[in-house]
């Protein structure tokens, strides 16, 4: 610190109104007047100045005139001048307060008297003698270097510090406070420099350090006798941590003095999720005796202790925290009970179902925890009729038996059937209602209610009933598009022929291609019944669904339009999957179009592909239907108008759509929901109204050896297919025995073969063809069989071939699955060829099996 004589404060900025105050104004005012009188007696004696004289004596009028109102006004004092610097040097001087006032870098521009009386007269200045009144106190020091550093800064800080003044060293506590401030442009001593100045306050704050000491005190003081009180306190904040605890508190939960309150613990630790949730309600309610509860809580050892607890709220609302008073019955000995009263107490409350006593009028006079929390959302139920905490939230029906079963039970009948009700604020909970009589005790309970949780069992037995239902209706489809695929086969099949012998330009030739057309549409409609039944033919294959999802990009973007933004999204490394590429494209195309459906005046359309490792799966674990697992997720998410609960509930229905009719047939998603699972995948909708949908779709990972090399096939667009169908030549030779029991099918697939140069053999069922092979052994290149057959059918045909020729060629047709086809066949040593097919699919499925 540098140390220098005091700064005086003499000087004042101008003040045009106050420049003629005092004497120091009058003189100049004199001087100019004399030296105007010297030039006017000159001009008089020159005689050639009259004029100009005139003018003078007008001017010299004006002048007088102005100062005469001037004075008046009080503009114009005369009398001696009060510098604004030496009255603020002289309140300063006066003050009791110690201040300093230097610069950034210390050196001490201006001291006042009360800091000399205060810290004393120091050589080095008042800086040297602050530092020696705090001489022997580390904290004082360093308080002191953390001021300095402050106003080298510029920055304002205050620090409490305790001085030893005097001779006697008496202690005392100060408040110094660093406060930086600008000096006036108009003090020349600081213009040229303009380095900013510090002001040290210090203040006399003992009588304050000693209140708060005294409240120190008295505090320590109570909550001595807090701890040593009989009963437990406990202060709870709002989002329940524990702040306070007494020692009493924590020896019945088996903690040291001061354990609980270290460990930093919740509420929740103690009296579970559900219990903290009770009792911050109970806060919240007015009435004093309404907010008494017993309650176990879990001790440091697990154990449990049965406590009476009160609760309090904090302050005017519940939300600022609340306090717990406890009482140990047992152990303070305030109540007489027996160890049996005891442990049937303890039962009651601890029971994990709700449990209500009813007194004659039907009242409920004692009940335990679960009850309220199960019935009445933690609200209590003292002294509250039964019949109204049960119907809160009934339906009408529900509240007849309700008022039913308590008449007969409060009337002292038995074997009164369980009642089942709704709870909870969106009557998303199912409750269980048991009703007992009590033996007529004078003064006892009348009944008892016994209250079960059944809100999982009805949500297991609804989803049980829900898959049973979509189990019988996919078989009821199942057998039904195994019919229809015989039927369109035909007709699609006869259409190809007709086809044939009409020319574009016939008038007969319109009308066919109507006719193979719907018989079309009606072959996609079986194929979304088998889909949704999982009996659809699977061409299954390994592959990469990021590569999927990026070949059908430009097919996506024609079928979102321009209003609607597209985004695809695929991680890198992604597994690979094995299934139906073909089935996965309209899978993902069917998802696309609803979504698309769903924004129709635009908005955002996801796709993205991810791996799922098996511990991220384990969060689903509790979804019905899911099994954890590796998976690749395909999700497809939008922007729409979303879905309501009851809407989602239906969506994986058959023949069930909320579109207008004639825009949707109902089996989109329903065809979607038997492919996945086909797939031996899961797929979870998930639905906002007014946000959006997403639908989540998880294929098992498919393993792929190390080195091994993955042939994948993606599937090729309709027009592709067609084209390239087209384009072959269909044309062969050989022998082909068809085996069909289906008349129309098998006369339109002989036709067909005879036409492409094949010598056909017919049978209706695997006897007949046994017989035909019997006669012309060796002589037949090829069987086409029917898998379904009267008699003997297709496996059996299949199985009794291979013993006498173990090298022919079979080609089985059928609107079965093959996958399971095969697995029952045991052997995939022939081809598969699903119904319906048309006459150029038959014609290329023969000659690629010849050809092998």
């Amino acid at each position: 610190m540098k140390d220098r004589e005091a700064l005086r404060i003499d000087t004042a900025p101008i003040d045009p109104l106050n420049s003629a105050e005092g004497f120091g104004g009058l003189l100049p005012m004199i001087i100019i007047a004399a030296a105007g009188g010297a030039v006017l007696f000159g001009l008089l004696a020159s005689g050639s100045g009259e004029p100009l004289l005139l003018t003078v004596i007008a001017l010299l009028a004006m002048f007088g005139t102005f100062m005469l109102f001037a004075i008046a006004a009080g503009h114009v004092r005369f009398g001696a001048r009060v510098v604004a610097g030496d009255l603020l040097k002289a309140a300063t001087d006066a003050g009791e307060e110690p201040q300093i006032i230097a610069e950034a870098d210390g050196t001490v521009l201006y001291v006042n008297d009360a800091a000399e009386k205060v810290l004393g007269r120091h050589e080095a200045g008042p800086f040297s003698a602050l530092e020696a009144a705090l001489s022997g106190d580390a904290e004082g020091m360093q308080a002191f270097f953390r001021l300095t550093r402050a106003a080298g800064r510029g920055e304002a800080l205050r620090e409490d510090v305790r001085l030893r003044l005097g001779t006697g060293r008496e202690l005392t506590w100060a408040r110094i406070t660093v406060q930086p401030f600008s000096p006036p442009d108009e003090i020349s001593d600081f213009g040229s420099r303009r380095q900013r100045l510090v002001s040290w306050q210090i203040n006399d704050v003992t009588a304050e350090k000693s209140g708060e000491a005294e409240r120190i005190d008295k505090l320590e003081s109570d909550i001595a006798a807090f701890d040593a009180m009989p009963a437990g306190f406990m202060w709870v904040a709002a989002d329940g941590a524990i702040v306070h605890v007494n020692a009493a508190f924590e020896r019945w939960l088996g903690y040291p003095t001061g354990g609980l309150r270290s460990r930093a613990l919740g509420l929740a630790s103690l009296a579970g999720v559900e219990g903290l949730r009770l009792l911050k309600h109970m806060a919240t309610i007015p009435e004093a005796d309404q907010r008494i509860i017993d309650l176990d809580l879990t001790r440091h050892d697990s154990r449990i202790v049965a406590l009476t607890l009160l609760v309090e709220p904090i302050g005017a609302q519940a939300d600022q925290g609340f306090t717990i008073t406890a009482i140990n019955r047992q152990t303070t000995g305030l109540v007489d009970r027996g160890q049996q009263d005891v442990r049937a107490s303890q039962f009651f409350q601890s029971a994990p179902f709700g449990i209500a006593a009813l007194d004659a009028e039907g009242r409920i006079a004692n009940c335990n925890t679960a009850f309220m929390q199960m019935v009445l959302d933690g609200k209590p139920a003292q002294d509250v009729l039964a019949a109204e905490a049960l119907s809160r939230t009934a339906e009408p029906e529900e509240r007849v038996q309700i008022d039913a079963g308590l008449a007969e039970v409060l009337a002292g009948r038995g074997n009164i059937q369980p009642i089942e009700i709704t709870a909870g604020e969106n009557r998303q909970f199912t409750r269980r209602i048991y009703m007992s009589p009590l033996a007529a005790v004078q003064g006892g309970a009348a009944a008892a209610l016994y209250v079960m949780d059944a809100t999982e069992q009805k949500t297991l037995e609804s989803r049980v009933a829900q898959a049973q239902k979509m189990e019988a209706v996919g078989n009821l489809a199942g057998g039904i598009a195994h019919d229809f695929n015989n039927v369109l086969t035909a007709i699609i099949g006869f259409s190809d022929l007709l086809l044939q012998t009409h020319r574009p330009s016939d008038p007969a030739y319109r009308d066919i291609k109507n006719i193979q057309s719907a018989a079309n549409r009606a072959a996609a409609l079986v194929k979304g019944l088998l889909g949704f039944s999982r009996k659809q033919t699977q061409q299954v294959s390994v592959f990469n669904l990021g590569d999927l999802t990026s070949d059908m990009l430009p097919v996506l973007k024609t079928q979102c339009g321009e209003k609607i933004e597209l985004k695809i999204h695929s991680e890198r490394d992604l597994w690979y999957v094995k299934a139906d590429s073909d089935q996965l494209y309209q899978v993902i195309l069917n998802l696309v179009r609803n979504a698309r459906d769903a924004m129709p005046g635009g908005g955002k359309l996801s796709i993205q592909t991810r791996n799922v490792t098996e511990r991220e799966s384990q969060k689903m674990r509790d979804v019905v239907g899911f099994t954890p697992g590796e998976y690749v997720l395909v999700e497809v998410a939008d922007t729409g108008t979303g879905m309501s609960p009851d809407v989602m509930a239906k969506i994986f229905e058959p023949f069930f759509t909320t579109k207008g009719v004639g825009k949707g047939t109902g089996l989109g998603l329903a065809s979607v929901y038997g492919i996945i699972k086909q797939s031996g995948g899961f797929i979870l909708p998930e639905s906002e109204i007014g946000k959006g949908t997403s639908f989540k779709i998880f294929l098992p990972r498919h393993y792929i050896e190390e080195g091994a090399e993955v042939d994948t096939a993606l599937p090729q667009t309709i027009a592709a297919a067609k084209k390239q169908l087209t384009a072959t030549d269909l044309t062969g030779t050989g022998r082909v025995l068809l085996v069909e029991d289906e008349v129309e099918v098998r006369q339109f697939a002989v036709r067909a073969l005879k036409r492409q140069g094949y010598q056909v053999l017919e049978a209706a069922d695997g006897v007949e063809a046994l017989e035909i092979m019997a006669e012309n052994e060796g002589e037949i290149d090829i069987v086409v069989s029917d898998v379904v057959m009267p008699e003997m059918d297709g496996p059996s045909l299949f199985k009794e071939l291979r013993k006498r020729n173990p090298s022919l060629k079979v080609i089985f047709v059928s609107g079965y699955p093959n996958e399971a086809f095969r697995e029952s066949m045991g052997s995939d040593d022939f081809a598969f060829l699903p119904k319906p097919f048309s006459l150029p699919q038959l014609a290329a499925k023969v000659k690629e099996e010849l050809a092998k």
